[in-house]
């Protein structure tokens, strides 16, 4: 059977089908796994042990000796997706109902989505239409896997009275001590970046199943039109600015909208988010399945929307290997 190339032909599909498994599982037979020892450990309790794993394996990719124009490029990708991901969240946050809903989106989900990217994406992009630099920036972009970025822009909105409470300084440490562990031994030792690097896709299944047993299959139904909406927010808005900066600084455009994606690890940034802040626990399960709507909404637009660009994007002044009349709806997966 071709288990593995049957959910990577699924866009998102390392992430979205146990996720979606996990759930079914937790609605019909709860007790299923629950059984205790190893079987309940793994299958059911180990997101937050997983999801702490793949933070130091993705810090592991920070490249701390990345100077000149791969850094710049990096740190402006992040910027510009943490800017825009954190004033649509806010808006939302300004905006929202009673029921604490925009537009029957969760502005947690919007934050978590919003702020994060899907790095295989992007170098499948950036590898097509990009050069050397564009590609090295990636290792910039792994400081926005995981709940880091959004737990910031949260903080911020706290200190505006947007949200309820504010994270401790311990609850930062938290959350960043994988990252820079894994962005010492990786910036230490070459083989032990590999090694590691090499690691954090195998992960996101595992904590994406035991996510899925914490949410309830009605949650699914409930929310997954607006995740889907939260996607289109996701391509159309941060990867339009990050296109207009990357033009305005003189830069290939088309690697600024390579970033205009979200990631299958978001999907783990609320629960994470809950487990900091008990003030948004009751929004959680919700965000947690908008965000994997999304995550699956923008693996198809992106690169539709790259190749709308592309073709009216003047391309002829950047890198000899890059090709503007290559399609790439093929990264889409």
């Amino acid at each position: 059977m071709r288990i593995k190339d049957t959910l990577e032909r699924i866009p998102g599909g390392m992430m979205v089908v146990p996720l979606l498994l996990g759930a079914v599982i937790n609605t019909f037979a709860p007790g299923l796994l629950r059984i205790g020892n190893f079987t309940e450990a793994l299958f059911v309790n180990s997101a937050g042990a997983l999801i702490a794993l793949f933070l130091l394996c993705a810090g592991a990719q920070i490249n701390l000796r990345s100077v000149g124009p791969a850094a710049a490029k990096g740190v402006t990708l992040l910027a510009v997706k943490w800017v825009a991901g954190a004033a649509v969240g806010l808006a939302a946050y300004a905006f929202a109902g009673v029921d604490g809903l925009f537009l029957g989106m969760v502005p947690l989900a919007i934050v978590a989505a919003m702020t994060n990217s899907n790095g295989g994406l992007y170098v499948a992009i950036v590898g097509q239409y990009g050069r050397a630099d564009d590609r090295a920036a990636y290792s910039i972009l792994a400081l926005n896997d995981g709940p880091f970025l959004t737990m910031i822009a949260l903080a911020v909105f706290g200190a505006m009275g947007f949200v309820d409470g504010l994270f401790s300084i311990v609850s930062f440490i938290s959350v960043l001590l994988p990252v820079v562990v894994g962005a010492i031994l990786g910036n230490l030792d070459e083989k032990m970046r590999d090694f590691l690097s090499s690691g954090a896709s195998m992960l996101i299944p595992f904590f994406a199943f035991a996510l899925g047993m914490g949410i309830d299959f009605g949650a699914i139904i409930e929310g997954g039109l607006a995740g889907v909406l939260i996607g289109f927010l996701c391509t159309l808005v941060t990867g339009t600015l990050g296109y207009v900066a990357f033009r305005a600084l003189g830069w290939n455009p088309i690697v600024g909208v390579a970033e205009g994606s979200t990631a299958g690890n978001a999907v783990a940034t609320p629960m994470a988010i809950a487990g900091a802040n008990a003030a948004f626990a009751p929004v959680a399960q919700l965000a947690t399945v908008q965000v994997a709507a999304a995550t699956v909404t923008t693996a198809i637009l992106l690169p539709l929307y790259v190749s709308f660009l592309v073709r009216r994007t003047d391309l002829s002044g950047f890198a000899p290997d890059a090709r503007p009349d290559a399609d790439p709806a093929a990264a889409r997966g």
